[in-house]
């Protein structure tokens, strides 16, 4: 071979071995990294071009899947009462990705999971086509519905758990949106998702209340006081006075004393009637006495300062570091501290369990399209932040909250109830309208079944504790009925 053929024959030699070489690396390596891009519609194109399997609860499918025109994708998302829903699906859309259980279990409902290999060979070989699996949730449909219509036109949110297992019960936020309107890639569904941007809507539809915003707690949070309190040795009793004085400042302030809602019996009450009248002299000055890291430690135990996967990321709620007088305040749920709904649940349900706190969940389990379970999931305790003879003080001093204090709205003919009401102010100098909450439990004849969190945002009540009676506890009373009505 003369000299230029021979190099030629390098060359194109060369230019083989570099298209093996990259060939190879497109498969090899890059191959899961362009098959996840976001501009590879192929992937979409085949996602869509089968139904999804479902999202169930109470054995009903909430979701479903219908044929689409005009488009390369055959399939869109459907959704049955969306709008309830949402807080727990999230959305999948043909543009707008997925999120919430639609996104975290997308390979189980496409069929893509490799669990379910041998369902998808199955299934080449016999010529069916692809099939998604299930996803099971622990949601119980009647207490969904209550919380949803006790909120109603209001904003707000609704967290539901079952004390004894941690499995959430309800997940209601408002307003909230249809997730069947942005399934799609039309017009009118791009029309609908900028109608629900937060920048064009004011009111932030698409925002997960009960996971994802933070309120200050109020009232609801002396609970957790007076949990640090029994369990420091601060106070061994609910029936013995406390030191508390009448009035009571602020420490290291000149100022006003720090007012009581109301001519209320707060002069040495014991934390019985405190927490009865809700006195924020005494839970302000029993956070004083505590300090701020034996505060902020009790809070932690019970999930303050991290976040909570159910399995869909709920933020995480805060008791601050801070200085004398705001720890203070943080100890009657004002100041930095902030709690979601799910938080103050969990805070609630631990109570009801004589102080065992179980990691709240929502997806009972993963089913192959062949109804084999693919992944089951257990009830896990997360700790124990109070012991059970704090936890059993505790209930005595909220279901008394219920029976003659400021929660007798949430009362149930033949149950005991437990709970606590609160207002929380916010606003620069408290001059937007306050948050009404409520926190409560129920007990049945084999424990607690259910403990619950009401926040309503857009309360007008002015008196603290009268917006939570009023507004937020007749809510969490139809979602424990709801609860125990399933139960029967």
């Amino acid at each position: 071979m003369n000299k230029p053929l021979r190099r030629i024959a390098i060359f194109c030699g060369l230019l083989v071995l570099a298209l093996l070489i990259r060939d190879n690396w497109i498969q090899f390596v890059q191959a899961d990294e362009l098959a996840d891009h976001k501009h590879n519609r192929r992937v979409e194109i085949e996602r869509y071009s089968q139904p999804r399997g479902n999202i169930i609860v109470d054995g009903k499918a909430i979701t479903g899947s219908k044929e689409t025109d005009g488009t390369d994708f055959k399939y869109k998302r459907t959704y049955t009462n969306g709008e309830m829903w949402a807080p727990v699906t999230g959305y999948a859309s043909q543009v707008y990705g997925a999120t919430q259980l639609e996104n975290l279990h997308d390979g189980i409902l496409t069929g893509d999971d490799d669990r379910l290999f041998f369902n998808r060979t199955l299934d080449m070989i016999t010529g069916k086509s692809k099939k998604g699996g299930d996803v099971i949730t622990t949601l119980n449909a009647k207490a969904q519905e209550a919380a949803f219509r006790g909120l109603g036109d209001k904003k707000g949110a609704v967290a539901a758990l079952d004390p004894r297992t941690g499995k959430v019960l309800a997940l209601a936020s408002t307003p909230s949106y249809d997730p069947t309107n942005i399934a799609g890639g039309s017009k009118k569904d791009a029309a609908e998702w900028k109608r629900l941007d937060e920048k064009n809507n004011k009111n932030v539809p698409m925002l997960n209340r009960a996971l994802r915003q933070t309120y200050p707690p109020g009232s609801t949070f002396k609970v957790v006081t007076a949990a640090a309190a029994l369990e420091d040795g601060l106070y061994d009793s609910i029936d013995k006075p406390t030191d508390s004085p009448l009035p009571w400042k602020l420490p290291q302030t000149t100022g006003q004393p720090l007012p009581n809602e109301g001519n209320i019996p707060c002069k040495n009450a014991t934390l019985k009637v405190a927490l009865q009248v809700s006195c924020n002299t005494v839970f302000g000055k029993i956070s004083d006495d505590l300090g701020n890291e034996k505060m902020k430690k009790q809070a932690e135990k019970f999930g303050f300062n991290d976040e909570v996967y159910i399995p869909v990321r709920a933020d995480a709620s805060v008791y601050p570091d801070d200085n004398r007088p705001q720890n203070a305040m943080a100890g009657i749920g004002q100041a930095s501290n902030r709690a979601t709904p799910l938080q103050m649940a969990m805070v609630t349900a631990a109570i009801a369990n004589d102080g065992k706190m179980m990691k709240p969940y929502m997806v009972d389990k993963l089913r192959a399209p062949n109804l084999n379970v693919v992944e089951q999931t257990s009830p896990d305790k997360a700790g124990s932040p109070i012991s059970s003879d704090t936890a059993h003080k505790l209930q005595e001093m909220m279901e008394n909250v219920v029976e003659k204090g400021t929660g007798t709205s949430a009362q149930i003919p033949g149950v005991t109830v437990g709970g606590k009401t609160g207002t929380a102010q916010h606003g620069v100098a408290n001059s937007e309208n306050p948050y009404a909450w409520f926190i409560s439990y129920a007990k049945g004849d084999d424990g607690s079944p259910v403990a619950v969190a009401v926040v309503v945002e857009d309360s007008e009540a002015e008196r603290d504790d009268i917006s939570g009676g009023g507004l937020a506890a007749p809510i969490a009373k139809d979602v424990m009925k709801a609860v125990l009505d399933s139960d029967k």
